[in-house]
């Protein structure tokens, strides 16, 4: 992957329009990429790991918990900015959805398989997992496996996303910010800060989409120009109070904080933080990122998660190894065959495409 400067905003928006899967890839250059994207992907992945492999400070803070729900929120933004940006330029349901299929079901399912048939579970647990809705109620989440909640929150997301795709055509877009105020205004009306459950919890993916909309909308709209000009240390701060308990009430707007977020640097540079989301290790963990999510969480039970205390973490390093390694492997000599694949029926053979 080149390197590459600092993205002005009018080219930032070119470059999105261009892409032809990927909003931070252009077209025929597969090289050039809106690398502050990568930052931020690699940033979530970040804190989903702090939050699930370290001890963060005493468990009466809730460190932990607070971590883990802002590496999601910027998880669930990149994921809904690409969804829609990827529909909103082409809106052909079949190819999205063999694309996704294809990025997310080999590595999961193999996992799954792996770990049910290690424990033995019973074949109660497997339709839900494997069709990703174990993370509505009743629930049939395994403790290895809980961390799928997030894939079942996605998964239907794209079913939901495609669906409108499918029957109004890119009007069917038009959708996201009025489904994002519904999911927000029932967790209001019903107290919830955060949830697993997709319709207290998706609004984190939607309010990804609605940055979409506005970037790939009037590029001197008022939004852009709202957006452009936001302060981004400020709403950085509101971000990370947003999972905190000091004012509750934050938790309800995370979404559009986030969004707020890296729509700002997607739009224009910001110093201190634009050269390192745009670095070559973040980027390097962006592109494993998805396999270091599905793995992690597995090298946390059995004997790397037993003892107590620092018998306990002193096992923390081989876990990593373990992740980061398997993750590499599973990216770019497993999950890269299916991908590509996808590619090629898609595109009806004519280019391959690695991503």
């Amino acid at each position: 992957m080149s390197t590459a400067d600092s993205v002005a905003p009018a080219s930032s928006n070119a470059r999105l329009a261009a892409s032809t899967d990927d909003p931070t890839r252009a077209a025929g250059q597969p090289g050039n990429r809106l690398r502050m994207l990568d930052g931020w992907r690699a940033i979530s992945i970040l804190l989903v790991l702090a939050a699930h492999m370290l001890p963060l400070g005493p468990k009466k803070w809730g460190a932990n918990a607070a971590v883990g729900a802002l590496g999601m929120a910027i998880f669930f933004t990149l994921s809904g900015f690409l969804i829609v940006s990827i529909l909103q330029r082409n809106p052909d349901v079949r190819s999205f959805l063999i694309r996704r299929l294809a990025r997310i079901v080999p590595l999961a399912w193999t996992a799954l398989t792996l770990s049910f048939a290690i424990k033995g579970l019973p074949f109660a647990y497997w339709p839900p997992n494997f069709l990703f809705y174990a993370n509505l109620p009743p629930f049939w989440l395994d403790q290895w496996s809980s961390h799928f909640w997030s894939l079942g929150v996605e998964m239907q997301f794209y079913m939901g996303i495609a669906m409108a795709v499918l029957l109004l055509g890119r009007r069917g877009l038009l959708l996201v910010p009025l489904a994002a105020l519904a999911v927000t205004g029932a967790r209001i009306g019903t107290g919830t800060l955060i949830s697993i459950v997709t319709w207290f919890r998706v609004d984190e993916i939607l309010a990804g989409g609605i940055l979409a909309l506005v970037i790939h909308g009037a590029p001197d709209g008022r939004a852009i120009r709202l957006l452009r000009a936001a302060p981004f240390w400020p709403i950085l701060l509101l971000f990370l109070l947003s999972a905190s308990n000091v004012i509750p009430q934050l938790n309800y707007i995370r979404p559009y904080l986030a969004a707020t977020m890296v729509g700002i640097t997607v739009l224009r540079p910001v110093g201190g933080v634009s050269p390192l989301l745009e670095s070559a290790p973040m980027a390097y963990l962006a592109r494993i990122s998805y396999a270091v999510y599905v793995i992690h969480h597995f090298t946390l039970w059995g004997w790397l998660g037993s003892g107590e205390g620092i018998a306990k973490y002193a096992k923390r390093p081989m876990s990593f190894a373990i992740t980061f390694v398997l993750a590499h492997l599973s990216t770019f000599h497993f999950e890269k065959r299916f991908i590509d694949w996808a590619h090629r029926i898609t595109s009806g053979g004519r280019r391959k495409v690695v991503g």
